[in-house]
């Protein structure tokens, strides 16, 4: 029998898929486990929620990205993607470091990266490239500081436009900087880093417990969310739950139609950003209210431009999909979790034919048992006046996303279904 809970691929990408580390490939007895620590969604370069850089690109210039891993580790190597660039990536040259204070890192714990042995990497164009492992001790629930050297012209940046967390760059060559002064730019995207995997730490090999993806759009990427202050949906969830866990989130992102500003579309990016993590055992996906609300969204005064495609579709359409993904995860293995749509009347996404239809779809996440598990966020986040609405208390100020404390809610509910 599911297990409920109430209030309380598709193929890949085409991608290159290169990995610079020997261990990468031998699962020997004496080979290291990998866990991925933290991750974020590859997206094509576009003008986002909020200014970025991954149209212009990085030229001579250092970028230094703050992440905060869910696993502990003795060795560390990052994943670097131009999953969406049409040339290759030059990277001159790489650091992991401890996180001080903003764009600073702690004195001693700077590590010069290496792919293959040397320092200097080469990306190709639509690829992915592991760096060699560094040895480094690295504790949950800490930040690590991730620097980049571009010395070249990298043209369009493939990125992740919603860090809610503050990204530096620098003018020259900083990768080994400890202090932050260079770095006086900044904005809240990351670029190129979609990765940062661990291995060792202080559990045994055969008491590491598999990770969790949480999958899906702006909510699990964690919209409205403090920035640089960690309280993400899934920085809530890792700290509740002894495993790793990697937010697969894209804001805007939609089940069933690529976008040229929010990312492929779930059933195409499913087996990249969620089923190759290493190390993972569960999935939490929660996706489908821009397929139903985009289409009223753009019968609205004024529709988001971005907001395209906006077809009309239908709950069976979205059903079918989710079918898909979970067919593809039960493939390799992996347990898969249904999350009911967030309630978001008085939103720009809602209207009749939407209010129907994910009546619909949440009718069938609660009763079809197609998921290994469900959570209830539609009945757990709703107002107690109106639950077609979200409650004033779990609300940001756009009445569809979560405050920080709707997002602790959701991380209560999803901790012991994983």
């Amino acid at each position: 029998m599911k297990k409920l809970v109430a209030p309380l691929l598709a193929t890949a990408l085409g991608l290159t898929l290169l990995s610079a580390t020997p261990s990468g490939a031998g699962p020997g007895p004496h080979a290291p486990s990998w866990h991925a620590a933290w991750g974020a969604a590859p997206q094509l370069p576009a003008t986002g929620f909020t200014p970025n850089w991954s149209q212009e690109g990085f030229s001579r210039q250092t970028v230094r990205q703050v992440v905060r891993l869910t696993e502990d580790g003795d060795h560390a190597r990052i994943r670097l993607s131009n999953a969406y660039g049409t040339s290759p990536l030059i990277v001159t040259g790489a650091t992991l470091a401890r996180t001080d204070t903003g764009a600073a890192v702690e004195p001693g714990s700077v590590r010069h990266l290496t792919f293959g042995g040397k320092r200097s990497a080469t990306v190709p164009a639509h690829g992915e490239l592991r760096s060699d492992p560094a040895a480094l001790g690295l504790r949950r629930l800490e930040s690590v500081t991730v620097t980049l050297y571009l010395a070249g012209t990298t043209g369009p940046a493939t990125f992740h436009s919603q860090a809610w967390a503050d990204t530096y760059r620098a003018e020259g060559d900083h990768r080994a900087d400890v202090d932050g002064r260079a770095f006086t730019a900044r904005t809240q995207s990351w670029y190129y880093l979609s990765g940062v995997e661990v291995s060792g730490g202080t559990l045994p090999r055969q008491a590491r417990k598999g990770g969790v993806v949480l999958f899906g759009d702006s909510i699990t990427d964690s919209f409205g969310s403090t920035p640089n202050a960690d309280r993400r949906y899934s920085d809530a969830l890792a700290e509740r739950v002894d495993r790793p866990v990697v937010n697969a989130g894209i804001g805007g992102n939609l089940v069933l139609n690529d976008s040229a500003w929010y990312g492929e579309r779930s059933t195409a990016r499913f087996r990249r950003d969620a089923l190759d993590q290493p190390g993972v055992s569960t999935v939490v996906l929660l996706q489908g209210l821009n397929d139903i609300g985009y289409s009223e969204a753009a019968l609205k005064p004024d529709p988001q431009p971005t907001y395209k495609p906006s077809p009309v579709v239908s709950s069976a359409e979205i059903i079918a999909a989710y079918r898909e993904l979970i067919g593809a995860a039960h493939d390799r293995g992996i347990r898969i979790v249904g999350s009911t749509l967030l309630p978001f009347k008085g939103t720009g996404h809602w209207g009749p034919t939407a209010e129907r239809t994910s009546a619909e779809v949440n009718h069938w996440i609660r009763t079809s048992g197609a998921f290994d598990a469900v959570v209830d966020f539609a009945r757990l986040l709703a107002d107690p006046e109106d639950p077609k609405a979200l409650h004033p208390a779990y609300a940001y100020a756009d009445r569809l996303h979560p405050n920080d404390a709707g997002y602790r809610l959701m991380a209560e509910a999803v901790a012991p279904l994983v």
